[in-house]
């Protein structure tokens, strides 16, 4: 099978100017387009559309009820190790922190499985720290084999993998992967990992091709918000974005938007990020590319997450623990020592289903289609929701 070779993103400096030179006129250009190049991508995330946030919600909400009718899948995370070779300053798990280190064995991982399938989840990430000496893909393959068929999708979170790493993956059961590039800044990426593999900068960005290359059925990148600046952050993930879309266009592709959270370590960001900046790179992103997954996790408040459904992410997680072998012995409003990080929306399952249909969306539970429907809210309404909170 033949390595795809690597994306060759502009310097982070070379963003950061292209978006300085755009003009109102270009963001409301952008705006009114029926369908948009990277260019007005560029355009919606600059300063100079600062003032059509209630637009871009709007906008967004037509598109993704068009896209994807009245459907938010919902999914868990499944933490397996919280052992790390690497040293991110941001990261909970960082070799670096004293935390309880705890990895699961196949029968602790597959009673955690369990639990989540019995609470109803159809959907699960597999996520671990970057340790291949304590969780491989040997592990990874037979954990697959005993949740096949169990679950509608699997997906993994874990260290960079080769391409036929990945197929033996797919061929074992798992048919998504996720990786975050957690920051397209080169000089910062450089200045947050000085040790471990993952201090690698190019390979960690080529690795959703190898991924798709191998077969899987999704992809899932990301930016780690706060490490630095969100708007070319945005455009990168645009770029990254199109050239996935063009290269393997068969993948499922889908986008996060992980906003820091309070974690071992006590890094502070470099750059906060507040609601309406990830508001509007969620936005940006959805009139960019209509059909890309929208990600809001548990990172993010109740509130904040119950006010964008229907204006953009298509997926949602719920009933979150970021620690190992957490849901068999975990408090959820407790917190439990060890985490990756603080989640933001404490809720179970069932809570955020009901939520989300409160607000007359249907949260579903197993794999769907996108239902092309009108959408029932008008543009105005949506505009004086957003601009009001």
């Amino acid at each position: 099978m033949l390595e795809t070779p690597p994306l060759m993103l502009p310097e982070f400096s070379v963003l950061q100017a292209r978006l300085a030179l755009c003009s109102r006129e270009e963001a409301e250009a952008a705006l009114a387009r029926p369908q948009r190049t990277l260019s007005d991508l560029a355009a919606l995330l600059s300063p100079a559309a600062d003032h059509l946030l209630g637009e871009m919600a709007a906008a967004s909400a037509r598109i993704t009820r068009q896209r994807f009718g009245r459907v938010i899948q919902l999914y868990a995370p499944l933490y397996l190790s919280s052992y790390c070779s690497n040293r991110c300053l941001y990261c909970g798990f960082s070799a670096d922190n004293e935390i309880p280190r705890r990895a699961l064995s196949l029968a602790e991982a597959e009673a955690e499985a369990a639990i989540l399938e019995q609470r109803g989840f159809a959907h699960l990430l597999l996520v671990s720290g970057e340790a291949p000496a304590k969780m491989d893909v040997d592990f990874l393959a037979a954990l697959a084999a005993r949740l096949r068929g169990r679950f509608a999708s699997v997906s993994i979170e874990v260290q960079p993998l080769a391409t036929a790493e990945y197929a033996r993956l797919f061929a074992a059961g798992i048919t998504g992967v996720a990786v975050y590039q957690e920051t397209y800044d080169r000089e910062i990426y450089a200045t947050l990992h000085p040790a471990g593999l993952k201090r690698d900068f190019a390979r960690r960005l080529d690795t959703p091709a190898r991924a798709a290359t191998a077969g899987m059925r999704e992809v899932g990148i990301g930016a780690l918000l706060g490490l630095s600046d969100w708007r070319a952050e945005g455009l990168a993930l645009g770029l990254h974005l199109a050239w996935l879309r063009k290269n393997f266009w068969r993948t499922g592709l889908t986008v996060s938007f992980p906003r820091l959270r309070p974690a071992p370590g006590q890094f502070k960001p470099l750059q906060p990020v507040g609601e309406a900046e990830l508001s509007r790179l969620l936005f940006a992103l959805r009139l960019f590319d209509p059909d890309v997954g929208l990600v809001l996790s548990t990172r993010e408040e109740e509130r904040y997450r119950n006010g964008m459904v229907g204006l953009g992410p298509t997926r949602y997680s719920a009933g979150s623990c970021t620690v190992p072998g957490g849901y068999g012995g975990y408090d959820e409003a407790g917190g439990a020592a060890g985490e990756q990080f603080a989640v933001g929306d404490l809720r179970s399952l069932d809570e955020v289903a009901a939520m989300i249909r409160q607000r007359g969306f249907d949260p579903v539970r197993k794999d769907w289609d996108p239902v092309f429907q009108e959408i029932a809210t008008t543009d105005k309404e949506l505009k004086e929701d957003f601009a009001h909170g």
